[in-house]
């Protein structure tokens, strides 16, 4: 049986994901929570960028409708 979107974000709750959002920025962080438009809250979050150290930015909130994909 396969699972719903929503499904597996609520069982990465409280794990580090692997945000990517349209134009190919990339952020790592813990998912704390999200809602129906797939609105994220990452703390711990950090940008990842190619060629370069990544950027701590801490507890952030990423709009839903700029997400591409979460990897759990």
């Amino acid at each position: 049986m396969s699972q719903r979107p929503l499904d597996v974000l609520n069982e990465a709750l409280n794990s580090p994901v692997i945000v990517r959002l349209k134009g190919g920025r990339e952020f790592r962080g813990e998912l704390q929570g999200y809602d129906m438009h797939m609105n994220l809250v990452l703390d711990n979050a950090e940008e990842l960028r190619e060629n370069e150290a990544s950027k701590k930015l801490g507890t952030i909130i990423v709009r839903g409708d700029t997400v591409v994909y979460v990897s759990p």
